[in-house]
């Protein structure tokens, strides 16, 4: 079997799909690994290890025509699609409720597409679970990122000259990204709160001793693969009212809310935003997809009323060789799991629940 891995056109991409020590797992299994020159040189791992693991390095049109497996960590581009082999299959985020001519070129090209964002989120799925484990770097980066822009320190400090406050910290969301926030923030000194629409985070988050702020919206819950559910357009009022006075006394705001295949919620008003202290700043880490925060911009760092909104994508990228290993160990756990010992090869069963939730083409037909 043929896996392909070739770099990221994606602009701004620093993460690679896979790193050495996954090329080595998967050529112990017998698997040929063609490499594109320079995968990992936004990682800093020069194409000798890759040699070294077992990889070949190959031109770039030659691995997208003959692979039977292209790993990806972006989506393709209809051109690459073009360029693969018919019956391939292709594994990557694909975000594929808003990309539906993608999609469709992929099923008409005969590609069997894995969308990593669609794995459930089950127990026995979470060594191959890449969006979690992306979404926990982010989490981390986006409060370094917050630290580095705001003019103040983050811990108490007791000083010959007086006791500085901690810094206030205001999480919105505890997903995975949310709680390594709260835990980046805490372990930085500050003082946090945390909001989430689902009460039963409310452990989670002391646990990491944070403040839950309550906010009673009335009935809320969370999905079958435990993501919050949209709220009405009433709830979402109820819930910047009440935020709004946590944010006016925060000094950091974090915002996380997103909903799987739909605009992110804004629930950061330019009224909120004009309740908060000059100087203080918020990390919109929707932004990808529409973003929380009224006024913030794609890739792009703004001021409003004295507020700095950061709209930075790709967060986990700015610690993507952390985030690469991570990515690489989803990607080969979730190949190991469906490996066939009897056949030798890695077999897409489609009668197996983990791939009936993350298959989006085969056989020429959008599943999804």
């Amino acid at each position: 079997m043929i896996i392909g891995i070739v770099k990221e056109t994606f602009p701004g991409e620093s993460r690679c799909a896979l790193v050495p020590a996954g090329i080595a797992r998967l050529v112990k299994k017998g698997c040929v690994l063609l490499i594109e020159a320079g995968l990992g040189s936004s990682t800093h791992i020069p194409d000798s290890e890759y040699l070294k693991a077992g990889a070949q390095i190959s031109p770039r049109h030659d691995i997208l025509a003959t692979a039977d497996i292209l790993l990806h960590v972006r989506k393709p581009s209809i051109d690459e699609i073009k360029q693969m082999k018919a019956s391939a299959i292709h594994i990557s985020f694909l975000d594929p409720f808003n990309e539906k001519d993608l999609v469709s070129a992929m099923a008409e090209r005969g590609i069997s597409a894995v969308s990593l964002e669609m794995i459930p989120r089950t127990t026995i799925a979470q060594k191959m679970d890449a969006l979690s484990s992306q979404a926990n770097l982010a989490g981390y980066v986006a409060v370094i990122l917050a630290a580095q822009r705001i003019k103040k320190i983050l811990p108490m400090m007791m000083t010959p000259s007086g006791t500085i406050s901690p810094a206030r910290v205001f999480v919105i969301g505890a997903g995975v990204a949310g709680l390594q926030a709260i835990a980046t923030a805490k372990r930085l000194g500050a003082r946090v709160d945390a909001f989430d629409t689902r009460p039963v985070v409310k452990e989670q988050v002391q646990s990491l001793g944070a403040k839950f702020v309550e906010i009673d919206l009335g009935e809320t819950g969370q999905t079958k693969n435990g993501y919050a559910k949209a709220l009405t357009p009433e709830q979402l009022a109820q819930q910047r009212d009440a935020m709004a006075k946590v944010c006016a006394h925060s000094d950091i705001v974090i915002t996380t809310a997103q909903i799987f295949g739909k605009k992110a919620p804004v629930i950061i008003t330019r009224d909120m935003i004009a309740g908060m202290k000059p100087g203080s700043v918020i990390v919109d880490m929707a932004i990808e997809s529409g973003g929380n925060v009224e006024g913030a911009k794609f890739n792009e760092e703004i001021i409003i009323n004295g507020v700095r909104i950061i709209g930075l994508g790709n967060l986990p990228g700015h610690a993507c060789v952390n985030a690469s290993e991570m990515f690489s160990a989803n990607l080969v756990n979730f190949i190991e799991h469906f490996w066939s010992k009897e056949q030798n090869t890695f077999v897409l069963n489609t009668d197996d629940e983990l791939i009936k939730g993350c298959l989006i083409t085969h056989q020429g037909k959008v599943l999804k």
